[in-house]
C-alpha cells in the first residue's frame, strides 16, 4: 500500500508535521484498515492491502462503523475525534490528488465529548514550590564553588528547577522544552525564542529576575557538560537530549515534594496555570495566544471558563444569601 507511505511524505514534507503527529497518524490508518478488513491491529501491516482495496473502503459507512465500534470497544469521544481528524487530513491529501471525489469524514457525525477545563495549579502552591527551590538551591550553589561541576544531585535539582520555571513562566510546551537551544535565549533583550507546532517561531518576554535565573544555570550547565555540540538548553544526567517521559517525571517528582498540588502533575498543566493567571491579572486573550503559540483565538478562550468558575465560586463565597438560612 504506497499510499500510506506517500502520505507519510506529505505530512513531513509538505505539512512539515512532527515526528509524533506523524506516527499517530500512521497508526489511526492502520487502526482503520485493521477493522474494516477484521485483522488484528497490532500484527496489521500495510502491505496486506492493496491502494484500490484502500480507496474502496473510504466510505461514510465503513468510517460511521470503525467509530460506532470504537465506542462499543469503550473508547473515549475525543479519542474518536482525534482520530476522525486524522483520516480527514487523509481524505484530503487523495482528493488533492483526484484519488476520491469528495470526504466522506465530513458526513459521519462526531461523537460527543464533555468540554474538560485545563487543569492549573493555584498561583500560592507554584509560589510555595519556587520559593523552596530556590532556597535549596542557593544552599546547593554556596556548597559548589564557581569554576567546578557541581555535585550530581545538587545539578539536577538546579535543573528540575529551571524546567519548571521556562514550563510555567515561558508556558512552553513539554516538545518545545526538549528541543529548546541556548541560543533560543536573548538575554540582552529578555526574550526566548521558541519554535512550536508547525514550525511556528514566536517570541516570549521573560522577566529579568528569571533571566538572571537562566544566566546562572547556563553558566553552571556549561562546566557541568562541556561537550555540547548541539547547545540544547537541558541535558540528561547522561549528557542526552530531553524525552517526553524524563520531563514528566521530573515534573511529577518536583511538584509531589511540595504541598498544594492536587491532581494529575504534568507538564502541560504549568503551561495551563500560566495561561489561566495571566487572564485573572488582567492579560488579554490576544496576548496569551501569542505567547503560548495558539493558531487561533479559539483555543486560548477555554481558559476564560476557568476565571469564571474563580468568579463564581467568589461571588458565591462571599454573597450575603448565598448560605442555606432558614
Amino acid at each position: 500500500m504506497e499510499l500510506a507511505d506517500d502520505f507519510t511524505r506529505y505530512l513531513r514534507i509538505e505539512k512539515r508535521a512532527s515526528e509524533r503527529t506523524v506516527a499517530n497518524y500512521r497508526d489511526v490508518l492502520a487502526d482503520f484498515y485493521a477493522s474494516c478488513f477484521g485483522k488484528d491491529k497490532d500484527a496489521f501491516e500495510f502491505g496486506m492491502i492493496s491502494d484500490a482495496e484502500a480507496l474502496e473502503v473510504l466510505t461514510p459507512q465503513m468510517i460511521r462503523g470503525y467509530i460506532a465500534s470504537g465506542l462499543e470497544n469503550k473508547r473515549c469521544a475525543r479519542t474518536l475525534n482525534l482520530h476522525l481528524s486524522a483520516l480527514s487530513t487523509y481524505c484530503r491529501f487523495l482528493m488533492a490528488r483526484d484519488l476520491l471525489s469528495s470526504n466522506p469524514v465530513s458526513k459521519v457525525p462526531r461523537p460527543k465529548q464533555e468540554k474538560n477545563l485545563p487543569q492549573f495549579y493555584t498561583e500560592n502552591s507554584l509560589e510555595n514550590y519556587f520559593d523552596a527551590s530556590l532556597e535549596v538551591c542557593r544552599r546547593d550553589l554556596e556548597e559548589n564553588p564557581e569554576g567546578k561541576p557541581m555535585e550530581p544531585g545538587a545539578f539536577a535539582r538546579l535543573r528540575n528547577r529551571t524546567m519548571l520555571l521556562l514550563l510555567y513562566s515561558a508556558g512552553l510546551r513539554r516538545a518545545e522544552l526538549c528541543t529548546l537551544r541556548q541560543s533560543n535565549f536573548d538575554p540582552h533583550r529578555k526574550v526566548l525564542r521558541v519554535t512550536g507546532k508547525g514550525d511556528k517561531l514566536r517570541e516570549i518576554p521573560l522577566p529579568a529576575l528569571i533571566c538572571d535565573e537562566l544566566l546562572l544555570y547556563l553558566e553552571r550547565n556549561a562546566r557541568q557538560y562541556p561537550d555540547n555540540p548541539e547547545g540544547l538548553f537541558f541535558l540528561t544526567p547522561k549528557g542526552l537530549a530531553l524525552y517526553p517521559a524524563f520531563v514528566n517525571n521530573v515534573v511529577k517528582s518536583e511538584l509531589s515534594g511540595t504541598g498544594g498540588f492536587t491532581g494529575k502533575k504534568a507538564p502541560h498543566a504549568l503551561r495551563h496555570s500560566l495561561a489561566t493567571h495571566l487572564l485573572n491579572r488582567g492579560a488579554d486573550l490576544n496576548s496569551i495566544k501569542e505567547i503560548l503559540g495558539h493558531s487561533s483565538l479559539a483555543a486560548t478562550q477555554i481558559y476564560t471558563h476557568n476565571s469564571f468558575e474563580k468568579l463564581k465560586d467568589t461571588y458565591l463565597t462571599a454573597h450575603p444569601r448565598a448560605k442555606n438560612r432558614r
